[in-house]
């Protein structure tokens, strides 16, 4: 079948609208059409090939849509459903079986290597065969294949063409603070850099009763919209001349948890040196592989802190995907205030906007 695609050709280099092929579904394949899909930064450093992804490739990994069709061996859905892509995991080893997909020991290879498992693609141009499957999906084009295992049913009754960035961005923030940390109430929060991941366990964070919370950001207008969202104190890093200094200022020697979201070194040490004793912090920012930071060995030991890394916010999409949905009812994580729409020809100017942070979180919107 004949679908339009956002084509990623080389490093570095604009995306190219380009009419290509999709196969029919195998077995357990689910044949989505795409109504939105999120522009993320790790589709940005995989074009850039921090993360050696083939090219030329078709990105997207925040797709929501109508199923369309389904293999022989699909039973959770069948067409007509409006879903969420998420993540690929194998669903066989130790961690999945534990109940913790996101450190799948495939992960690497289900979401980044650009073909199925067999090496086949399902997308092709000109006869020749398109690096896709990107987190289960390439889902910047008007049709995406997914996996059973990593396609959501969600309530038909939500704004599809909203829900695409629960499949990752949102899920990671949220889970982040859902999942992993697990927050009493009253206790303390940083979170450094406030896009839309970082939004998301802002959101997270005062669901859950976090009463001190406090976002870290380069840009007035996302602090503005993180005290909107929940956010108790804003810091701009470029005003503050000494952030740590001023985190415990307002909490009186250091916060519980923070999280770090901007893959930059001095920040993530920031978030490290914010912490309370028995404080932990959780490394979310994604860098270029072989990336290394430094902290003060002392200063994490004495204090007893917790380095953590997190992926996916350790969900289950199937049981967590939902559960955002609802709370996004009943109005507790309203999504929209996060929002740009762009047509899929505008992929490029949703880009330019992501990276320069003119965008939240850019959406690419299927009529």
């Amino acid at each position: 079948m004949k679908i339009r695609a956002a084509v990623s050709r080389e490093k570095e280099a604009p995306f190219t609208i380009e009419e290509i092929d999709i196969s029919e579904p195998r077995h357990d394949e689910v044949l989505v059409r795409v109504v939105g899909a999120g522009v993320c930064h790790t589709d940005l450093i995989c074009r850039d090939q921090w993360y050696p992804v083939p090219q030329p490739a078709v990105f997207g990994h925040e797709g929501s849509g109508i199923v369309e069709a389904v293999g022989e061996s699909v039973t959770k859905l069948k067409p007509g459903d409006h879903v969420v892509m998420s993540f690929m995991s194998c669903g066989h080893c130790n961690s999945c079986k534990l109940g913790h997909p996101a450190y799948c020991s495939e992960l690497y290879e289900r979401n980044f290597s650009g073909t199925r498992p067999d090496g086949t693609s399902a997308l092709s141009a000109n006869g020749e065969p398109l690096s896709a499957h990107f987190f289960a999906q390439s889902s910047w084009a008007t049709y995406a294949m997914g996996y059973e295992r990593s396609v959501v049913k969600v309530d038909p009754t939500a704004p599809l063409e909203l829900l695409g960035p629960l499949g990752c961005g949102v899920q990671t923030g949220a889970g982040a603070v859902f999942n992993i940390l697990n927050p009493k109430a009253g206790t303390s929060i940083a979170v450094f850099g406030a896009g839309s991941v970082g939004l998301s366990a802002v959101m997270a964070a005062k669901a859950v009763g976090c009463t001190t919370i406090i976002a870290v950001d380069l840009k007035q207008s996302r602090l503005d919209l993180a005290a909107e969202l929940g956010a108790t104190h804003g810091i701009n890093a470029i005003d503050v001349p000494d952030v740590v200094e001023a985190i415990r200022d307002l909490t009186g020697g250091g916060v519980d948890f923070s999280l770090e979201l901007t893959a930059n070194g001095k920040v993530f040490r920031s978030a490290i040196d914010s912490l309370a004793p028995l404080g932990t912090v959780g490394c979310i920012g994604a860098t270029a592989l072989g990336t290394e930071y430094s902290f003060d060995v002392n200063d994490l030991m004495l204090p007893g802190k917790t380095i953590k890394g997190m992926v996916e916010g350790d969900s289950i999409p199937d049981i967590f995907i939902p559960r955002l949905v609802e709370l996004m009812a009943r109005g507790q994580f309203p999504l929209e205030k996060l929002v740009t729409n762009y047509k899929l020809d505008e992929v490029n100017r949703a880009a330019q906007d992501a990276e320069s942070g003119a965008a939240v979180k850019p959406i690419l919107v299927f009529a």
